[in-house]
């Protein structure tokens, strides 16, 4: 009777590593290897499998159809062992969650989730990594982050919709926009949802612009729309007291809603992980019934 080999998880988290950057040298370099390590770790690895895992594309590096076989199945092996790692290592204290958000609510929508998993784990503890949608999103599949909250939807991960938003024009209170002129627009760099939004509205209804200012983040668009640079497309969660809301009055279309979600990391048998995703969800539930009774009730009364 055969032994089947075993897996070294390492040599797995080297082989996903490449296929997520691309390159030997961009999985070194998340990894902090040298790009002749991962290079053998690769070779040893499909020397193992007996089949070839990576072909050439320019200078990177592109999956086989057997690669991205296996890539299912390492993820799902890396999952289920950073599980079995942090629920046991943390087992004397409580447990840890990790927790993902977009700049743009983590003054507005996070704190109100942060509140609710304190109140019902309170020995649960937080770590929180704040960044853009796309790479939290990218951090999820990883396993870097356990939830995230994001506006980008993914047909593979299991989550809700956690609260949907008014997307605005927003601009400095003393800011005037000149008539006739092209719109000043304050952007964020690709792949900004909120910036495909403005110009697409933009384009739609031939409304001529200009790009005044671009940032990657909502502190550096925040700045710009203080100091009376120009317009943007934001959630209404960016707006201050300091700020206006242009309309449809003053020539700017209506922009779609935008939607946070919420989403787990796919395969995760993390029990302290699955409660508080079901407790948030269960959560939002309780407040959508809440809003739909408050609703009905003006309704009921406004009949009256």
């Amino acid at each position: 009777m055969s032994i089947t080999p075993t897996f070294d998880l390492e040599l797995l988290r080297s082989f996903v590593a490449v296929a997520t950057h691309g390159t030997f040298a961009g999985a070194g370099s998340r990894l902090q290897r040298s790009q002749s390590a991962v290079t053998q770790q690769m070779q040893r690895l499909e020397a193992q499998l007996g089949q070839t895992l990576f072909e050439k594309q320019g200078r990177g590096k592109r999956l086989t159809e057997h690669g991205h076989h296996l890539l299912r199945y390492a993820r799902d092996m890396l999952a289920l062992n950073d599980d079995a790692m942090l629920a046991l290592r943390d087992s004397g204290s409580g447990g840890s969650l990790r927790i993902g958000s977009p700049h743009d609510i983590a003054d507005t929508i996070l704190p109100q989730v942060l509140s609710h998993i304190a109140r019902f784990m309170p020995d649960l503890r937080l770590e929180i990594e704040v960044g853009r949608s796309p790479q939290l999103m990218e951090a999820l599949h990883r396993g870097v982050v356990d939830i995230t909250i994001s506006t980008r939807e993914d047909a593979t991960l299991e989550g809700f919709v956690l609260r949907s938003s008014p997307t605005l024009w927003l601009c400095a209170a003393q800011f005037v926009p000149v008539p006739q002129q092209p719109v000043p627009l304050i952007l964020g760099d690709e792949p900004s949802i909120f910036r495909r939004y403005a110009l697409e509205a933009l384009e739609r209804h031939r409304i001529p612009w200009r790009q005044a200012y671009t940032s990657s983040s909502p502190t550096g668009i925040k700045a710009a729309l203080r100091a009376g640079l120009g317009v943007t497309a934001r959630s209404m969660d960016l707006l201050g007291g300091d700020m206006r809301v242009l309309g449809e009055k003053d020539g700017f279309p209506r922009l779609p809603d935008i939607s946070y979600y919420l989403w787990v990391r796919p395969g995760s048998v993390n029990p302290l992980v699955r409660q508080a995703y079901a407790l948030l969800k269960s959560g939002q539930g309780r407040e959508a019934a809440e809003r739909r009774a408050t609703a009905g009730g003006r309704r009921k009364d406004q009949a009256r």
